[in-house]
């Protein structure tokens, strides 16, 4: 068994989960032939994340999150995978990196967001939803600069998956500070938990906007019946994806491999190619 652990749970969707093993086989196995002692599968729950008796520590030895099994063995919390030492390939957001996450871990690679209306090799931009009154989806713009339409969203209840979400808030945030506005163009702002949840609030009258990465709005209209009740209205400015991730004390050797891996192992995919990694 592997000492290590994996997860790609960004846009680990139910119905996507086949999807999301499939793609954790092609990496594991060309880890595997490159000598990485990469897990069988990803994790998603608590449970299934190696305890770190005392609590997950920096460099310094300060206490930066507690023990995974002190935490509710069903749910899954997310920076507790991204500070695991045991991570050896993850996937995060852009918003808790600048946050103070990327003091704890490295970079691998990049995933491409061609196949994804919005998106444009690296860089991915989020579609603002509003409830769908039989007018037409504004396409996304072939150039990447932000579309807000300010007459159509000021007054309105606008909900965001989580407040360390770039594609969800911040995104939207810095595109409003570069047209000299701020959130408070909203009426209120509310959390819902994850796209999903704002697609469907849109929808059911319970917020009148949201911002949806690109690949998430994809995904919510293949698999959620909510996406129906709702159209795009304008979009963020184009902005690097989610990264692919791995713990901070993970040897260069190891990641030098995997990056040699993910450069080619998906290439033809048409799922999600990947891009050149960093570094």
């Amino acid at each position: 068994m592997s000492k290590y652990v994996a997860a790609l749970p960004m846009y680990d969707w139910p119905e996507a989960r086949g999807e999301v093993d499939a793609q954790w086989a092609r990496l594991r196995d060309a880890f595997r032939q490159r000598g990485i002692d990469a897990p069988e599968a990803v994790v998603r729950s608590n449970r299934e994340l190696p305890p770190v008796p005392g609590g997950i520590r920096d460099d310094a030895g300060k206490p930066i999150a507690p023990d995974p099994a002190t935490l509710p063995p069903d749910e899954f919390d997310f920076l507790q995978l991204w500070l695991s030492p045991a991570l050896l390939f993850g996937q995060t957001c852009w918003g808790p990196m600048e946050l103070g996450l990327a003091l704890h871990v490295q970079v691998i690679a990049q995933p491409s967001y061609d196949a994804f209306e919005g998106g444009q090799g690296e860089l991915y931009s989020s579609a603002l939803v509003m409830a769908a009154d039989g007018g037409p989806s504004v396409a996304s713009p072939a150039d990447g600069k932000a579309v807000i339409p300010l007459d159509l969203i000021r007054g309105k209840r606008f909900t965001f998956n989580d407040p360390d979400s770039m594609s969800g808030l911040i995104g939207l945030t810095r595109d409003l500070e570069a047209m000299d506005k701020s959130l408070d163009i909203f009426a209120s702002r509310s959390e819902s938990g994850g796209h999903r949840s704002s697609i469907v609030a849109v929808a059911e009258g319970r917020a009148d906007i949201a911002a949806i990465d690109c690949e998430s709005w994809a995904l919510a209209q293949r698999f959620e019946p909510a996406a129906k009740g709702v159209r795009v209205v304008g979009w963020t400015a184009r902005r690097k994806g989610l990264p692919y991730i791995t713990a901070g004390t993970t040897p260069e050797k190891t990641i030098a491999a995997m990056r040699e891996a993910v450069a080619t192992v998906e290439s033809g995919a048409s799922e999600q190619p990947l891009v050149q990694p960093v570094g």
